[in-house]
């Protein structure tokens, strides 16, 4: 038994009160073009930049060797000494699964990863940690997420069931363990009001529609 499984299996014992789940049977929000709905929340709410990729670059983005999606990459961030991914066909020069430390990715101008499933009513898109070291998602000063069209749903209910079908094992267990939704750069106002990129991840996102 793993330290986990330990935790969760005390808890269980020492529940004195238990509560029926709420009832999610209400309609839930849903969109006629999810897609035209994601790139409107992405590109407003969320205060991230969007790229659509051109359907043949995008059919070949992510198995090329040199994949069509580099020419994006520097056009977007044409002043980035460092770029770090493990996304097949992305060239980096810092590969996440490589190095030794979380702390050798430090001065990462931007980190290029690829979600899975996508949310159009908030943005947020699901990065799943398939990455040995998980900090290229918080410690880039930028990041570039490529999102797949056929990917995206309507509302975080869809993105959920999307996951549990899709992106877990025969048992329903996550494939990766973990994983984060992620809807544009960092940002918050709690200190003096005052609305802060960066404060605790990346200061711009951009994203890479495929």
């Amino acid at each position: 038994m793993n330290s986990k499984q330990y935790i969760l299996d005390n808890l269980r014992k020492n529940v004195r009160e238990t509560y029926d789940m709420p009832d999610l049977s209400f309609e839930k929000t849903t969109y006629p073009d999810p897609v035209a709905e994601f790139i409107k929340q992405a590109t407003t709410t969320a205060g991230a930049k969007l790229i659509e990729v051109k359907p043949e670059d995008g059919a070949a983005s992510l198995t090329a060797n040199r994949s069509p999606l580099n020419s994006y990459i520097k056009q977007a961030y044409p002043d980035a000494k460092v770029i770090a991914s493990n996304v097949p066909g992305i060239e980096a020069d810092l590969n996440p699964d490589t190095v030794e430390r979380a702390q050798d990715l430090d001065g990462t101008d931007v980190g290029v990863i690829e979600g899975t499933v996508a949310c159009a009513e908030n943005a947020c898109v699901w990065i799943p940690m398939n990455m040995k070291q998980k900090a290229i998602c918080f410690i880039s000063e930028s990041l570039v997420i490529i999102v797949r069209r056929e990917n995206i749903v309507s509302n975080m209910h869809e993105a959920y069931q999307w996951l549990k079908e899709k992106d877990a094992t025969p048992e329903g267990i996550s494939k990766y363990g973990f994983g984060t939704f992620i809807s544009g750069p960092s940002k918050t106002a709690d200190i003096e009001q005052s609305l802060v990129y960066g404060a605790q991840a990346a200061k711009s996102v951009t994203i890479l529609l495929i």
